[in-house]
């Protein structure tokens, strides 16, 4: 079972959200939440293994939540939601630390996806959120640093940044799952990095893709 804990500050969503999680028989509801006030005791309490963010809330943003969140909980994964596909707002919200971000019209299979693909320790972004991504890394004027990144292991770094599980990476390369596990240690030990979202953070940052 996927433990979700929800924090979104729009009731009627809120409840919509929480019936989903409990309809699922792959998920288990153990929190939700108006406002991220508090958020590492409810995440203390809640235990989830994957967390539903609104951007958008009163009082705390959910950035400033998920940052907060990532620096006590760093296993805990969190899945952005929002209206808009800003920008800004995506590439702050990968900086940090958020493994995925979806628009609130995403249809609830879809959602469910995502949640099961953020757990299982990958990245996910709806289409119009990827695009996004990819037009970010595109027009950012920062000097490259040089990481010595192999030719498949800039691949990689790409499938990760378009939002691809490790899964859908070996799929589409038609290479093994171990082969994919080993070039991303690989990837990470050469970024300096922890975890897909750093990825992906200094992979756009540093023009790498």
């Amino acid at each position: 079972m996927i433990r979700v804990a929800i924090f979104e500050d729009n009731h009627a969503l809120r409840d919509s959200l929480s019936m989903l999680i409990e309809s699922s028989p792959e998920c288990e509801l153990t929190g939700a939440y108006p406002d991220a006030r508090r958020i590492e005791s409810r995440i203390s309490q809640a235990t989830p293994d994957v967390v539903l963010m609104d951007i958008n809330m009163p009082g705390i943003s959910g950035i400033e939540a998920v940052a907060a969140l990532k620096k006590d909980f760093p296993a805990v994964k969190v899945l952005m939601q929002t209206v808009f596909d800003e920008e800004d707002k995506i590439f702050a919200s990968i900086c940090a630390g958020a493994s995925g971000y979806v628009l609130k019209n995403t249809p609830p299979e879809k959602l469910l996806e995502a949640i099961r693909e953020v757990n299982d320790g990958g990245a996910f972004f709806t289409p119009s959120i990827a695009r996004k991504v990819l037009d970010m890394a595109a027009v950012k004027d920062l000097p490259a640093e040089n990481f010595t990144l192999s030719v498949r292991e800039k691949e990689i770094l790409q499938k990760l940044v378009d939002g691809l599980s490790y899964k859908m990476i070996a799929a589409e390369l038609d290479i093994a799952f171990y082969t994919v596990h080993s070039h991303i240690k690989n990837i990470y030990e050469k970024l300096h990095v922890n975890s897909k979202s750093e990825a992906v953070a200094k992979a756009l940052k540093n023009r790498l893709v």
